[in-house]
């Protein structure tokens, strides 16, 4: 796809243009995905397009909240924002809104990533913030193999797919704890949303990408506290909500 029309259609999305570089790997995570489809379910949405709206526009939307990007001529914290409204968690610095400011730590953050499907918003979470340590978890054999083939097509590195349930890896006490877990259009949503909570380490951030009429459960089902959710661009019903793990 032609990654000019690409850039166009994520503009409602992002607050900035996205470098080449990246436009390019989302040309070919579409091409990939498109041909993958062809195969196995991964996605009901069969036109470019719009799986660049609905699919990248989304997934980079969540990305740019969590992962502001810093002016190149600030230096590693926007000198508007004093270390005094900071909050420091797993080397990287946080803003008291909950959102990551990366760059300014020396270890980078574990993302976890559940029932990743096609991989949104983990992979184009993963093109936005690269310094990112990235869990994808996908329970289907052949949605497993194919975020593996779209990491090596990508040359992403620190990505790890496990082929597992969520549930079982979640009562692992061995498993490492993240600072921030992403979920998106899972099925048994509230069944999943406390195993979600429970992935998460001291100070986490859970960000989820649901439908409005889901935000009644995130207060019922965790003990999370929530922000307010955040419309996302061209949606009527569709919401990211991002809570944090005291």
């Amino acid at each position: 796809m032609d990654t000019v029309r690409i850039a166009d259609l994520l503009r409602p999305f992002l607050d900035q243009s996205l470098p080449e570089s990246q436009l390019d790997q989302i040309s070919i995570y579409i091409d990939l995905l498109l041909r993958w489809n062809a195969r196995i379910n991964l996605t009901a949405i069969r036109h470019p397009e719009e799986i660049v709206t609905r699919h990248f526009g989304e997934s980079f939307f969540l990305a740019r909240h969590l992962f502001p990007q810093v002016p190149p001529d600030s230096g590693s914290i926007p000198a508007a924002e004093g270390a005094s409204s900071k909050l420091r968690l797993g080397g990287d610095v946080r803003s008291s809104t909950g959102y990551w400011v990366p760059g300014t730590g020396h270890s980078a953050p574990r993302v976890l990533d559940i029932g990743s499907g096609a991989g949104f918003p983990a992979l184009p979470l993963k093109l936005w913030a690269p310094h990112i340590h990235l869990t994808l978890i996908e329970s289907n054999h052949r949605k497993a193999a194919f975020l593996r083939e779209v990491s090596r097509e990508l040359a992403l590195t620190n990505v790890n797919v496990l082929t597992d349930r969520a549930e079982t890896v979640a009562d692992r006490q061995d498993f490492p704890r993240a600072q921030l877990v992403t979920l998106r259009a899972v099925e048994h949503f509230e069944k999943i949303l406390p195993k979600a909570a429970a992935f998460l380490a001291p100070n986490g951030i859970l960000a989820l990408l649901i439908g409005s009429a889901q935000l009644p459960h995130l207060t019922t089902l965790t003990t999370l506290k929530w922000s307010h959710p955040i419309p996302i661009p061209q949606s009527h019903t569709r919401v990211l909500s991002i809570g944090e793990h005291f």
